[in-house]
């Protein structure tokens, strides 16, 4: 009796510590999973997404200008808030700057993102994320947050929420100033 009862004792007190190690184990992961968030330094994922004539286009990797990727959705209130001025900035910025808006579809109905596109009259290129693919690879978990990716494919800025217009001439001028100056540097 006096053996089984140790027995017992052992059995759990192994199972506790196994259970402890393997949670602290979890939680390490989840620590470094929530770290990988495409970060600036870090080169941003690359993938093909459809438009809203079906028509894909490459996201990430290198480009020939620099790159503002916005991902949002149409039941968003600061998405709404935002978008007149990303319409905007594309205007401005649109011989410099690629803008790719990125509906969230997965959390989001096709039918409203695009009533949303007609509503904001937005004319860049809006992505939809069918499949969850982008979000999931850029670790976006509230919208809206945008990236600005250089030509090379390096993200420089992640920026979750909505930031004034000033905020986002300034972050765009600086960007392009670091872009001219490399092309300069490459020709010589």
């Amino acid at each position: 009796m006096k053996r089984t009862i140790v027995l017992l004792f052992i059995v759990v007190v192994l199972t506790g510590a196994a259970i402890y190690q393997n949670n602290d184990k979890k939680e390490a992961a989840m620590a470094a999973s929530s770290e990988m968030k495409p970060k600036p330094g870090f080169t941003a994922p690359a993938l093909e997404l459809p438009d809203l004539d079906d028509k894909p286009l490459a996201v990430g990797g290198k480009k020939d200008k620099l790159l503002l990727l916005n991902f949002w959705a149409s039941w968003c209130g600061p998405c709404e808030l935002e978008a007149p001025d990303l319409q905007a900035l594309f205007k401005k910025y649109g011989d410099k700057v690629e803008l790719y808006g990125v509906n969230g579809t997965t959390y989001d109905k096709e039918r409203q993102a695009r009533e949303f596109v007609k509503e904001f009259k937005l004319t860049f290129p809006i992505l939809m994320d069918r499949e969850g693919e982008a979000t999931d690879l850029y670790k976006v978990t509230t919208f809206p947050t945008s990236f600005i990716i250089d030509s090379n494919g390096i993200v420089r800025e992640r920026i979750p929420g909505v930031i004034s217009m000033n905020e986002w001439e300034d972050l765009l001028e600086k960007w392009i100033k670091v872009e001219e100056e490399k092309k300069e540097k490459a020709a010589g």
